[in-house]
């Protein structure tokens, strides 16, 4: 088929990658030349295992190419649209801005029989509000909301755990079908829904993971007190069937550019709605995954008795997640500044976020590895659980700081082992 994806950001550069791989013909449009520039370079600007290889291939075959120029993707039978929706400034709803531009600068475009497929994150209501726009061009409308995991990104794509498509009548379902036929054959779920479903499934998804974090953070808080490991704790529950283990490993909590974003635009939209009670709780799970990074803040603070004036810190991680360069809403990058405004000298390194990073918070110093941003520290913060960081001997550590103290603000170093090697370890949630 051929096909448009409009917005080329993470979500979009990965979706129309991932068509051309199912043997589509895929045209990425966007208003950034320089973005565009790069894609049909086959260069991403963003870091996400495979996209590259995938983005470079489609592109040299011919399947894939990238334009700023809507006139050009007219003929297409699908369009998925792609954009972004961030946060309000000042305000907990979602913008939909872009959305609104992206159906906007398309609907002249579209030929009869067309199907708009959106992709976005957007409140509940936003397709129905759109569905006219597009039905007066002669075209239908479809919600298919993306469910990607930063790190995963293409593998979610080519084989997601379910494909949920919205629709009110019309001929989209056969369009959308037809599309996605590769993965529906391979037996991957299919819901079909009325728009407002389709549109709740991924803020509802959201909103239950994040609870499920908040709720092992919780959790951490009351161990911490109470003397108690939130590792086997939640070790213990989840082998409860009806519970699993799954975002039960308790830390510096959530970000990025998803599920901070989502929940708290879920309750702005519930608040429109006459519903703001239903979903209260989500401030509650907001709250507790920010008192986290307040939390590691205070950690390291105790092991330097009690003050972080003067002293020298070794900061390793700064991306929201391992696998991503994603600094959005980072708890890692967060407790780094709020560090460094307690007066103390901050290094950091990070594999993959480090540009990104410098570009956003210029102040900060950067170390081209993780044994150099430790170098002289008095403690050494692990932020962000890349493999690399799991993988650090204790005793090459010990060789370049200044104090053997460190701070485990995600839970995946092992205690007994850094204990063993003469280090003061500590943890969000155990004694």
């Amino acid at each position: 088929m051929r096909m448009s994806v409009v917005g080329t950001g993470y979500l979009g550069a990965t979706h129309a990658a991932a068509m051309a791989e199912l043997g589509h013909e895929v045209v990425g449009v966007d208003v950034d030349e320089r973005k565009i520039e790069a894609l049909s370079q086959g260069t991403i600007p963003f870091y996400e295992p495979g996209l590259a290889e995938l983005v470079r291939t489609h592109v040299e075959s011919g399947a894939l190419r990238f334009t700023t120029d809507l006139s050009e993707v007219a003929d297409a039978e699908l369009h998925f649209v792609c954009v972004g929706t961030p946060q309000k400034a000042g305000e907990l709803a979602a913008d939909l801005t872009y959305v609104d531009a992206a159906v906007g600068a398309l609907v002249p475009q579209l030929r009869p029989g067309a199907v708009v497929v959106g992709k976005s994150t957007v409140p509940v209501g936003t397709a129905a509000r759109l569905a006219p726009l597009v039905t007066r061009a002669g075209a239908d409308l479809v919600w298919n909301p993306e469910f990607l995991r930063e790190g995963f990104a293409v593998e979610d794509t080519l084989r997601p755990d379910r494909i949920v498509l919205g629709v009110d009548g019309g001929r989209g379902l056969e369009r959308i079908r037809s599309a996605y036929a590769g993965i529906l054959e391979s037996g991957t779920p299919e819901v079909v829904t009325d728009f407002a479903t389709a549109e709740l499934v991924k803020v509802a998804a959201n909103s239950f993971l994040a609870t499920k974090i908040s709720f092992i953070n919780a959790m951490a808080e009351v161990c911490e007190v109470a003397g108690a490991d939130v590792t086997l704790l939640a070790k213990a529950i989840g082998y409860d069937k009806r519970i699993g283990h799954g975002f039960l490993q308790a830390g510096l909590g959530f970000g990025g550019g998803c599920l901070p974003k989502d929940i708290r635009a879920f309750i702005a939209r519930a608040g429109e709605l006459g519903v703001d009670q239903a979903v209260s709780f989500l401030k509650n799970v907001d709250e507790i995954n920010l008192r986290r990074r307040a939390r590691m803040v205070d950690l390291a603070r105790e092991v330097c008795d009690g003050s972080l004036a003067g002293r020298r810190v070794g900061i390793l991680g700064v991306a929201f997640k391992p696998d991503s360069d994603d600094i959005r809403d980072s708890p890692a990058l967060e407790v780094a500044l709020t560090v460094q405004r307690s007066g103390a000298a901050v290094r950091v390194y990070d594999p993959e976020a480090m540009p990104n990073a410098k570009d956003a918070c210029p102040t900060v110093a950067y170390s081209p590895n993780a044994l150099e941003a430790c170098r002289d520290a008095d403690v050494v913060l692990h932020l962000t659980e890349w493999a690399e960081f799991r993988s650090l001997q204790p005793a090459d550590l010990a060789a370049v700081v200044s104090e053997r103290n460190i701070v485990d603000g995600r839970n995946v170093l092992d205690p007994a082992r850094w204990r063993a090697a003469g280090w003061q370890f500590r943890a969000l949630g155990r004694p």
